[in-house]
């Protein structure tokens, strides 16, 4: 029958198999995802596939990061094994736990061995609680990441996309369709009687009705368009994959839902949008796009207001 003390180390090796396992993967296999998210997520979109030197300097210190994790997992992994082989041994052969008592020089190795095998406990210890802590603080640093960037994109009155995010996208998507020439359209619109609404019922009022027109156009939007609040009362909305056709339908759709929109103030707002699209129009560049819509959308004001207006057609009439 086994001894206490024989059971103890069998014991101790396998808590200490455990923690190793644990150890490799809280320190090298969760950073290491951890970093190819942040990377992928926050890095690689900022940065110009021209630029050879950034580029190259960031693929290298992704490799050297890679390197040292599995240099750290295999020394690890290593000790781990080296640590549990000799627990096994001890475990088997109850001679071994005799020698520990003994006054020569064995004895005395043993003792050392049973100190040595205690620390290395306590260090993998140390190490469970260090990976633990430092996978918390990745998180940490992700959230606060997600949150910076949510703020830099979101406007604050309606929680829509800014007109910094939008102009990103919008370069993007232009470069996607040199590449594709996939169809990309933006659709702006400017509120009729806005201003009315702020100066007789206030800022907190209009605020209201931007909110109101905020929910309108995430409502009736795709989840892939780009809906944003581009300053003041004028919103623009990128549509992915929508031909030129489609934008002025959406444009179409958007000007009767807010025509028809009962406002909590009773006032009448409604819309005028201008509507542009490639490769429909002739235009190379987000902003000789946005300069379309931009004219279209004036083209519609000037036509009586509450219509969608384009540089290829007289605005439709209002209905």
């Amino acid at each position: 029958m086994a001894s206490s003390g024989t059971v103890d180390i069998a014991a101790a090796g396998k808590r200490l198999r455990q923690r190793v396992v644990l150890a490799l993967a809280l320190a090298s296999a969760m950073p290491l995802l951890v970093l190819v998210y942040v990377v992928n997520e926050y890095v690689l979109p900022v940065i110009d596939p021209t630029d050879g030197v950034t580029f190259f300097g960031l693929q290298m210190l992704m490799f050297f990061t890679l390197l040292a994790m599995v240099t750290g997992g295999w020394i690890i992994w290593t000790l781990g094994r080296g640590v549990t082989a000799m627990t096994d041994q001890m475990s088997r052969d109850p001679n071994l736990m005799k020698l520990e008592s003994k006054t020569d020089e064995v004895g005395a190795l043993m003792a050392n061995f049973s100190k040595m095998f205690e620390t290395i406990e306590n260090q993998a210890n140390e190490i469970n609680s260090f990976a633990t802590r430092l996978d918390a603080a990745y998180k940490e640093l992700e959230s606060t990441n997600a949150k910076l960037k949510d703020a830099s994109f979101k406007d604050e009155v309606t929680g829509l996309y800014n007109r910094r995010f939008f102009s990103i996208r919008l370069e993007e998507e232009i470069s996607r369709h040199r590449r594709f020439n996939h169809p990309v359209s933006i659709v702006l619109l400017d509120l009729d009687g806005f201003k009315a609404v702020n100066d007789e019922l206030g800022h907190a009022v209009g605020d209201d009705t931007l909110r109101d027109i905020a929910q309108i156009l995430t409502k009736h939007s795709r989840g892939i368009n780009v809906v944003s609040r581009y300053g003041g009362d004028e919103f623009a909305v990128l549509l992915v994959e929508t031909s030129k056709a489609g934008a002025r339908l959406y444009a179409e759709r958007i000007r009767d839902v807010i025509a028809k929109f009962r406002f909590a103030h009773g006032k009448i707002v409604t819309a005028s949008l201008g509507v542009a699209s490639l490769p429909d129009d002739d235009c190379a560049t987000a902003e000789e796009i946005f300069k379309m819509a931009d004219e279209g959308l004036y083209a519609a004001k000037r036509g009586g207001k509450n219509q969608v207006g384009a540089l290829d057609a007289t605005p439709e009439p209002k209905k």
